[in-house]
């Protein structure tokens, strides 16, 4: 692939500003096009995008292409910067007037240099952050049948009458519009188009095609030849998205200049950068669980008890910390060593990291959106217990994407909540062959209490089922007990899985009434009927009890459930086992079956729901 830098501009508002400036601070600068003016430790725009392209790996060679005016200011920085000389491009114009116009431009880089190869152009635009991962347009772009532009969203104040607006389908990625600056009200879109671009090498001859048909200068711009391109349906071309917060700083003047020396100024300042720090908490499954997994319908709420955190912080290369209890390597001794894998097993959440990056970059990749090249650190904490099915793992999972999300500025646009919560699903299914279901990762990601639909046709339709909040005010009193050594955990799915695939009446039955089940539960809860949800939970554990049998359950979780019913509490599972939640009607009682829980060697607690209006953020970027 051929990179092309377009800088032939003539007569900018920003130079002119400059000559016309009264103060004197700018003097020194006159005359000097804008993307060679000096930025932060008097890095120049230019030095941006040639430090971003400068490899080998990606790029045959670079080209810049400048005019008869300005070649000398250009052919200077080259020697400095070790550009190849003959690879800079004159234009031969001198003023604005004999301008030949970008497409022309870049026409006439293609021709006198006799360019065969896909290209890669781009302009000397000043914006917020110029530092792109290239290699994933690039691999955006190859992905593609047809040509790359790429787009960021409008920030509030900017008008679209400035710029070229995309329209886009958000499925397909396809432009399906270009308006080059259009009046306000001809269209909802504020994707706007930036000059950064990607062409086939079958596709160059359409240059020569589009500029023999416009007899103006004017006419001969990027904005111009997408509009020819797209709406006339030459050509397919996809787009790239930048993050929320790029933004694109011109029509350049002095103001645009400062304001962007500015933003530099102030993020080298930022040192040390500002931690972001997000947690997503435990969960317990009120109603309707296993099903989940099963196209049931389930209810499940956060709880405050237990949570996972997860901290990133900018760095200059990308590091996940091992947590020192989670994901030990040093031990005491070889029995030290017995004990803690046998207690704990091998599995920490390192991994659960390293998969959320991963399955993040490939996700912003397939899905058109441009990540800046950023490195950070992560490192993570937990004191969700392990192996009692309160979904400690998607917990770390969800606070690992919220930090990435928050880091990279993408926005509930980019990544809604229903496809969130399908995100952390994959990352533990596909990436790391954890049996999960979509239950943990929807509340999670929703926060509160939650309804969840999870029928075949809803999935099969949209990809997600039906999420609907409930009203957590004056809940009753739930509690949890799990097993200190929650050994015999775990097995409780047992063969249901195969003989729900293979049609086995019963738990195909089962998994119905679950749904139903649910569904009077949803209304115990909006009437506030607790002693009916009581009854509920007790004949959810029941019908889980008859379709997985005792063997299955364990004799830890059986056990649990029978000292409850000793104390006349409602109890059911709130997950894949090793813990029981339940619903206690007598306040007098519970704390006598506290104390007949911790007897038996089990840990009790009192549930603090989790409102999904406290804020999960300790401190951002």
């Amino acid at each position: 692939m051929i990179c092309i830098l377009l800088v032939a501009g003539h007569g900018t508002v920003l130079e002119t500003q400059i000559k016309n400036d009264v103060t004197g601070l700018y003097a020194h600068l006159a005359g000097v096009p804008k993307a060679l003016l000096p930025g932060v430790g008097g890095k120049k725009i230019l030095d941006f995008w040639w430090e971003t392209v400068n490899t080998r790996q990606l790029f045959s060679e670079v080209y810049l292409v400048t005019n008869a005016d300005k070649y000398k200011h250009y052919e200077r920085w080259a020697t400095a910067n070790d550009f190849p000389v003959e690879n800079v491009v004159n234009d031969g114009s001198t003023t604005l007037d004999d301008r030949l116009g970008a497409v022309a431009d870049l026409e006439l880089a293609i021709r006198s240099r006799q360019l065969q190869d896909d290209i890669m152009i781009a302009g000397d635009m000043l914006c917020s952050d110029q530092n792109f991962d290239i290699a994933q347009v690039i691999r955006f772009f190859r992905s593609k049948s047809g040509e790359l532009a790429i787009y960021y969203e409008l920030e509030e104040g900017e008008k679209c009458c400035s710029r070229g607006i995309v329209e886009v389908c958000p499925e397909s990625h396809r432009i399906t519009r270009f308006l080059e600056k259009p009046q306000e009200g001809v269209t909802a879109s504020r994707l706007a188009s930036v000059v950064f671009y990607c062409l086939r090498k079958e596709t160059l001859s359409y240059l020569s095609d589009f500029l023999l048909q416009q007899p103006n200068v004017e006419d001969k711009t990027f904005g111009r030849f997408w509009e020819w391109l797209i709406n006339k349906e030459k050509l397919p071309v996809h787009g790239m998205k930048l993050p929320t917060g790029f933004q694109l700083i011109g029509q350049v003047g002095l103001s645009d200049y400062t304001k962007w020396l500015a933003h530099y100024s102030t993020k080298q300042q930022e040192a040390p950068a500002k931690p972001i720090t997000c947690r997503s908490y435990a969960r317990v499954g009120l109603m309707g669980n296993p099903s989940d997994g099963f196209n049931g319908k389930t209810i499940a709420m956060t709880i405050s008890n237990f949570w996972a955190e997860v901290t990133l912080v900018e760095s200059q290369t990308l590091v996940l910390l091992p947590h020192p209890l989670n994901d030990p390597t040093e031990f005491g001794s070889l029995q030290d060593l017995f004990r803690i894998s046998r207690k704990e097993g091998y599995l920490g959440g390192l991994r659960l990291l390293q998969a959320t990056c991963k399955k993040f970059y490939q996700f912003c990749s397939k899905q058109g959106i441009a990540l800046t090249k950023q490195n950070f650190t992560l490192k993570y904490d937990t004191n969700i217990p392990r192996q009692v099915g309160l979904a400690g793992s998607s917990a770390i999972v969800s606070a690992t994407l919220k930090c990435l999300m928050k880091f990279y500025n993408l926005t509930e646009d980019d990544l809604p909540k229903p496809i969130r919560a399908n995100f952390i699903l994959n990352v533990e299914t596909d990436e790391l062959f954890i049996t999960a279901g979509l239950q943990d990762r929807v509340v999670q990601v929703y926060e509160g209490l939650v309804y969840m639909d999870f029928s075949k046709q809803l999935m099969d339709q949209q990809g997600y089922g039906e999420y609907i909040p409930l009203d957590m005010s004056s809940l009753p009193i739930f509690w949890l007990a799990y097993l200190g050594d929650p050994s015999d955990s775990g097995r409780i799915h047992s063969n249901v899985r195969q003989r729900w695939l293979n049609g086995d009446a019963d738990v195909v039955e089962a998994m119905k009434r679950f749904a139903e089940l649910t569904d009077q539960a949803r209304a115990a809860f909006q009437s506030k009927d607790w002693p009916r949800l009581a009854q509920l939970m007790d004949e959810n554990f029941e019908l889980r009890r008859s379709v997985y049998t005792d063997e299955s359950l364990g004799p830890g979780n059986l056990r649990m459930v029978q000292l409850a019913r000793q104390f006349g509490s409602a109890v059911k599972l709130p997950g894949s086992g090793g813990a029981v939640v339940g619903l206690c009607m007598d306040s007098d009682r519970l704390m006598e079956m506290k104390r007949a829980y911790q007897e038996a060697g089990c840990v009790f607690c009192l549930i603090v729901p989790y409102m999904p209006s406290d804020s999960g953020v300790q401190s951002s970027k």
